[in-house]
């Protein structure tokens, strides 16, 4: 028996497909990534019958009460066992409107199921009963040895058919480090318009695999390079290029994005940290001016590129949900310790930044260093040097002040009592006077000092105090 079906599930699945006289095999990804020696705990198995009978034998074989999930309109079945995801399906041959993903299917052979499938190392097989064997029809092994992405039919056919298979094709490259053969790859391209009939959504998955990907910046170079990335998130696609004026240029940043991504990617599987890296910069080309006597400016590019990110993440469908914050906050954020790093670092500084990350701290310096980027090795080294002062300075101020996700020693409702007054805008005056006097160092981050600097702050606006300070 091959190496690949030593979990007693194979036997099993053996087993029951023989007594309703079934033939089945296990195809596709956990096939492929046996053999890449990658875990996987999904496993698709194929009957040239019906997949939802086989799966009740199963089940019923396992016992312990099973639950199988039945997709009845697809012909599908799948079940847990252990901490595996199984799903059964029918052999079956596909055709396709122009107009839709949704495929007519037909009962099929086990061959004309490995046609449909979308590359070659995603067709090999192996029949349970005669399982020292891989049914490879299309090359898929010799693909899988040269590190290569190939369909199993016409490319263009492939692509056609079924669009979100670009997506694909881009993000196993990724994750895997293929190549995708270059008769795939035209073939993609041609077909980068028909990637519109793809649900947002499954666009969204894709490259949320292709950012947590070791290397994410070969995937967007793909996209960029095939026409995908325009159509998809022209956005992005929008940071390409380089102007020059008077013999001045900027850097490209594009390319820049790229690497600050994959500098990060070696630090973190932060997913959404990860999709701050790719939008720090995501409002420079809207920000782009050129100055006679410095050159080129991106003059409020984080802010305007915070704003821009909830309307990225609706166009995307990405989680408009405090995900969505958290990767706002870090864009609006990622000059502050960049800046810190190139001046005198003052406590005053230092405390606003922690007042304003709160516990993003971390993953903002962990995003601000990736960021540091250039040419001019000695440059980079300068830069990181004074980046860890801006970092020693931090823990320095964490640990006297305590501001971390700060919360004000005197609250509005506070400030209202002592004055006896209704909410207005002289509570919020209070309120900001206090938070400058301690972020500013002018006083401690304690309850007494707050009460002090509130009565004078209240008095010289005219207030009276009519309730006993505490």
């Amino acid at each position: 028996m091959h190496p690949a079906l030593s979990h007693p599930i194979f036997e099993i699945v053996r087993q029951s497909a023989e007594s309703i006289g079934l033939k089945a095999f296990v195809v596709g990804g956990y096939v492929r990534d046996y053999l890449l020696q990658r875990p996987c705990k999904d496993i698709d198995f194929v009957t040239e019958g019906s997949g939802i009978a086989l799966a009740e034998e199963v089940a019923r074989r396992i016992g312990d009460n099973t639950n199988v999930s039945f997709f009845k309109n697809f012909g599908t079945a799948m079940l847990k066992f252990e901490d595996y995801e199984i799903e059964f399906v029918g052999a079956r041959k596909e055709s396709y409107d122009r107009g839709s993903r949704k495929p007519i299917v037909e009962n099929g052979t086990i061959k004309e199921d490995q046609e449909r499938r979308d590359f070659t190392i995603n067709a090999l097989a192996i029949d349970l009963s005669n399982p020292d064997k891989i049914i490879d029809p299309f090359g898929g092994l010799e693909h899988l040895e040269k590190k290569i992405l190939k369909t199993p039919l016409m490319p263009e056919t492939t692509f056609s058919d079924d669009p979100l298979r670009i997506m694909r094709a881009i993000r196993f490259a990724t994750q895997l480090n293929f190549e995708i053969d270059e008769s795939t790859f035209e073939g993609l391209s041609k077909q980068a318009e028909r990637i519109k009939i793809v649900s947002r959504e499954r666009i969204a998955s894709e490259l949320n695999k292709i950012i947590l990907a070791d290397v994410p910046s070969k995937g967007f170079k793909l996209l960029e390079i095939s026409g995908i990335l325009n159509i998809i998130f022209p956005e992005l696609g929008a940071l390409k290029g380089v102007d020059v004026i008077n013999g001045k240029a900027h850097k490209d940043n594009f390319y820049h994005t790229l690497q600050v991504l994959d500098n990060l990617s070696r630090n973190t599987d932060n997913l959404w940290l990860r999709w701050a890296a790719l939008l720090h910069d995501i409002a420079k080309p809207a920000t782009k001016r050129f100055d006679p006597l410095h050159g080129w400016t991106f003059h409020g590019h984080e802010d305007r590129g915070a704003k821009m990110v909830p309307i990225i993440f609706r166009n995307l469908k990405l989680p408009q949900n405090e995900k969505m914050r958290y990767v706002q906050k870090l864009v609006l954020l990622h000059l502050r310790p960049i800046a810190l790093s190139k001046e005198v670092v003052t406590d005053s500084a230092v405390r606003r930044l922690l007042f304003e990350a709160g516990d993003d701290i971390d993953d903002l310096m962990m995003l601000c260093k990736a960021d540091i980027t250039s040419k001019n090795e000695e440059k980079v080294k300068r830069y990181l040097a004074n980046f860890e002062l801006v970092e020693d300075k931090l823990k320095e101020i964490e640990e006297k002040d305590h501001l971390r996700n700060w919360q004000p020693p005197v609250t509005g409702e506070d400030i209202m009592y002592f004055f006896d007054i209704a909410p207005g805008k002289e509570v919020g005056l209070i309120k900001n006077v206090i938070k400058d006097a301690i972020l500013d160092g002018i006083i401690p981050n304690t309850r007494e000092d707050a009460l002090t600097v509130m009565k004078e702050t209240g008095e010289g606006i005219g207030l009276k105090l009519k309730n006993e300070l505490k």
